[in-house]
């Protein structure tokens, strides 16, 4: 979701410098990247280390995940040409789940913005035991829509994020927005999903 179906990082950023300076601390775009597509549990414990902070990790996701919330209700980007091959799945009938680290209740947010029926299933950081890098999030995906998860395709941009959908099994596809996704043989690499159809979903399968 962060950063493939909408451009939140941008406000992640923000609430994580708003978070440090409460405390008297910085925080870099940097050091924000050193997040992006981890469990929101693995980010808190690294951000509250950095910052040598004494909240607990609760504190730290409950503090992020409400201002990130108020921050996308003000102004939510869409990544180019995600909302609109999410579209053209759901008029085709292709099931689809969203397969997120953030809580449930922002995925929830952000699916009521869309303006359609776009997901079949919600998978969310609090409904996981292991978030990505981890395969959970994405077996866990796959089972509730019934499928294998070799018959799914996975859009992700970011390390953590890829690492899980191609450690499930999916057909994993990168899309990389604020961080560098490395090439490596066998993995599939978007620059964007403008102008992306059916047709090129169908063609990343034998």
């Amino acid at each position: 979701m962060d950063g493939t179906l909408i451009d939140s990082e941008p406000h992640w950023h923000a609430s994580e410098v708003k978070l440090a300076a409460k405390y008297n601390a910085s925080w870099t775009e940097r050091d924000s990247s050193q997040l992006v597509g981890l469990s929101l549990a693995e980010a808190s414990r690294i951000y509250r280390d950095k910052l040598s902070l004494t909240l607990s990790d609760e504190e730290i996701v409950e503090f992020l995940t409400n201002s990130v919330q108020a921050g996308i209700s003000e102004e939510l980007t869409w990544r180019p040409g995600a909302r609109e091959l999410l579209l053209s799945l759901r008029k085709r009938g292709i099931k689809t789940a969203l397969v997120t680290m953030s809580l449930r209740r922002m995925a929830i947010q952000v699916v009521e913005s869309i303006g359609f029926d776009a997901f079949d299933v919600i998978v969310a950081g609090d409904d996981v035991v292991h978030g990505k890098p981890h395969a959970e999030p994405y077996l866990k995906a796959a089972n509730l829509l019934g499928v294998m998860p070799s018959e799914c395709v996975a859009f992700e941009d970011s390390i953590s994020g890829i690492l899980s959908a191609e450690a499930a099994g999916t057909v994993a596809v990168g899309i990389p927005n604020v961080m560098r996704i490395p090439q490596i043989p066998g993995r599939i690499l978007w620059d964007t999903l403008e102008g992306k159809s059916i047709k090129d979903l169908r063609a990343l399968f034998p």
